[in-house]
């Protein structure tokens, strides 16, 4: 079983926390994205008790020992910005991939790139981690910004990667290594 940090990674105004109730308006906001359903397990335009139950799938990850998935909070007000995780399905060997989703309301002001530093410099912390990797759609300029913007340098285009909604698309494959 993963445990969440004792010390809340942060950069500049946000830090990266577990979720709690109180944050079933932001992901209910989250989910009003057309595309959070497409790429999360967060239903489109969720009701409270759905968001309560995507907070509870975010709990498991620990358990199952699957990922960090931690809530982006204001530093100074621990107002629930968003969500940021760090997926471990390839720490056998040495990689783990990211993600990351801001509420609508709080985008444009960095919060992403904030949060995603915060969360690749709590990556090293785990020992076995040597890499962590995000694959972004081509289209997605804001999230391409993101990325460089936290470190991550461009590795490639990976044709034909993955089904999003009903059709399989093209990924660019970012990555953050290990400093020595």
């Amino acid at each position: 079983m993963l445990t969440l940090p004792t010390v809340a990674p942060t950069c500049g105004d946000v830090r990266l926390r577990g979720f709690g109730t109180r944050d079933i308006a932001m992901v209910r906001s989250l989910s009003t994205d057309p595309y959070t359903p497409l790429t999360s397990t967060l239903v489109a335009d969720a009701t409270p008790e759905q968001a309560q139950e995507w907070i509870d799938r975010q709990h498991d990850r620990l358990v199952t020992g699957t990922g960090y998935s931690f809530c982006i909070a204001g530093l100074d007000d621990d107002r629930a910005l968003g969500q940021v995780g760090l997926w471990l399905a390839g720490i056998e060997d040495g990689r783990a991939t990211a993600g990351y989703g801001v509420a609508p309301a709080e985008r444009g002001r960095g919060v992403a790139a904030r949060a995603l530093s915060a969360l690749t410099t709590f990556a090293w912390t785990v020992p076995a981690l040597h890499r962590v990797e995000l694959y972004i759609e081509p289209w997605n300029v804001a999230s391409i910004r993101t990325a460089e913007t936290a470190g991550y340098q461009r590795e490639g285009l990976l044709r034909s990667r993955q089904v999003i909604g009903d059709r399989r698309v093209d990924m660019l494959l970012y990555a953050a290594l290990r400093p020595d």
